[in-house]
């Protein structure tokens, strides 16, 4: 999303040249320590970026998913206003970490002229409280630029996490969102399923045992409650952000700046064969189906290096936009705030911010916090109801044996790629390169595609400083997820 008070207006699909053939990767083994660690010899590009994939070391792990993941930064990364960790992190626009199961290497050198050796060796120390509660869980967390990403397979608790967090005005809100939420949905959710767990223990302990049922991964969950479930996800990210706002309110005095940042969120959950979905703000979801393609919706562009190709998947966006591209939320906040002329304002809330909805920005949700900031950063608040609110969109989705694959991704994606042309995109991709990485890919694609319009080479555009470069691309998180159990090896 980048800076919120600066944001791009995202409602149309950016028309794209022509693109050139790729190079092809170098493929790096999983035995690889140094790939394994995100470090190389190679040439790299520092802090532009990270790709990381999740790897079963047990094929009969209820897991019957794979998983791709990448990330490009464009905004420069500012230390956080709190002192929950060091300034040092500040240093780095992109950083990565994770346990023994996801691999993880820098964005591919490819991309770049050939330069002299660069590491980037300046981690962000993210604490990591919960990633040792049990072996069987495996996580994966990273920033780029102004995003966060937060993935976590849970063997236990057979379950798959995945938290996309774009923020904007700077780090704290989604920092606080990485480090936060999981846990607290951790804690809503097994509480739930305890409770459940305990009911039909009561209204069935009665009943002969049936066995271990074959399919291991519906079995699990097969009674419990979507709408508790949702419940369980929506009531995690309300006390995560009252938590964050007390946390602001405390430190409003040396610290107003906490009440300008903000983020978007993105949350799925799959259990078995469901998947839960929770979102504020403008990052999606979309499913990519076997069914008719909307050709109508790509840019015949993209058929340049896959000729006679015919795509054979639909996409299917599963989550909704809060932005004020939706005519929906225009029409809301104009009928809570009528006595407000100008609340919407250069098609942003209050001219300051495109989403309609988020986590954080207590500038637009209390007129203390909005009196609290510099008078260049103040809104003219009318009344005292806020502006945007933190209320998640939530959709629950039993995948279906026509479904292929969950794009899901912050906003910066559908800067250059229509819903379509991104699925099209990844199946084209794996077309060709069955093993390859898909959201690496979609990564590239995108820099390849700014870089073109901006009438320049990609090393040209990524040469270009953080912050500057956000002219061009917004930061672009991507995680992809297979539906059908195809093992995506990482390419760095």
């Amino acid at each position: 999303m980048g800076n919120g008070v600066a944001k791009l207006t995202r409602c149309f699909s950016c028309s794209s040249p022509p693109l050139r053939r790729r190079r092809r990767r170098r493929h790096v083994s999983p035995s690889d320590p140094a790939a394994a660690s995100g470090l190389d010899d190679s040439p790299l590009q520092p802090q532009l970026g990270h790709s990381f994939c999740y790897v079963r070391d047990d094929p009969s792990s209820f897991i019957s998913i794979s998983i791709s993941g990448a990330a490009v930064s464009a905004n420069a990364s500012t230390p956080l206003s709190t002192s929950m960790v060091s300034d040092s992190s500040s240093s780095s626009s992109s950083s990565f970490e994770s346990s023994v199961s996801f691999m993880s290497g820098p964005l591919p050198f490819s991309l770049t002229k050939d330069t002299k050796d660069t590491k980037d060796t300046e981690d962000d120390p993210f604490p990591i409280s919960i990633t040792t509660t049990h072996p069987s869980l495996q996580w994966a967390q990273g920033k780029a630029g102004e995003d966060r990403v937060h993935v976590v397979v849970s063997e236990q608790h057979a379950w798959v996490f995945v938290g996309i967090y774009d923020g904007f005005n700077g780090p704290d809100a989604t920092y606080f969102l990485l480090t936060h939420l999981y846990p607290s949905i951790h804690l809503h959710l097994t509480h739930i399923l305890c409770q459940q767990g305990h009911s039909q223990h009561t209204h069935s302990h009665k009943r002969p045992s049936t066995g271990t049922t074959p399919n291991n991964r519906s079995a699990s969950n097969s009674k419990v409650s979507h709408v508790e479930v949702l419940k369980a996800l929506s009531r995690a990210l309300m006390k995560t952000e009252e938590a964050y706002l007390a946390m602001a309110d405390n430190m409003l005095g040396q610290n107003p700046e906490l009440a300008l940042m903000g983020s978007c969120v993105l949350v799925m959950l799959m259990m078995g064969d469901d998947v839960y979905l929770m979102n504020v703000g403008d990052s999606r979801a979309v499913l990519a189906t076997k069914s008719p393609t909307d050709l109508e919706g790509i840019n015949q562009h993209l058929f340049n290096d896959f000729a006679g190709f015919l795509p054979s998947l639909s996409a299917v966006q599963l989550t909704f936009d809060h932005s004020t591209c939706a005519e929906e939320e225009l029409i809301r906040i104009r009928n809570e705030h009528p006595d407000d002329s100008a609340v919407i304002t250069n098609d942003r809330v209050k001219g300051s911010l495109k989403v309609t909805r988020a986590f954080g920005a207590g500038f637009l949700k209390q007129p203390k916090w909005n009196n609290a900031l510099l008078e260049m950063f103040r809104i003219e608040y009318v009344g005292t109801a806020p502006y945007i609110s933190c209320h998640p969109s939530l959709y629950h989705y039993r995948v279906g044996p026509k479904d292929r694959f969950l794009i899901l991704s912050s906003d910066g994606l559908y800067q250059y790629l229509t819903n379509e042309e991104a699925v099209v995109q990844v199946e084209m991709f794996l077309s060709t390169s069955p093993d390859g990485d898909p959201a690496q890919h979609l990564v590239e694609e995108i820099l390849f595609r700014a870089a073109a319009k901006a009438g320049m080479e990609v090393h040209e555009l990524i040469e270009i400083p953080q912050g500057d470069r956000r002219r061009y691309y917004d930061d672009v998180s991507i995680i992809v997820i297979s539906l059908e159990g195809r093992i995506w090896r990482s390419f760095v």
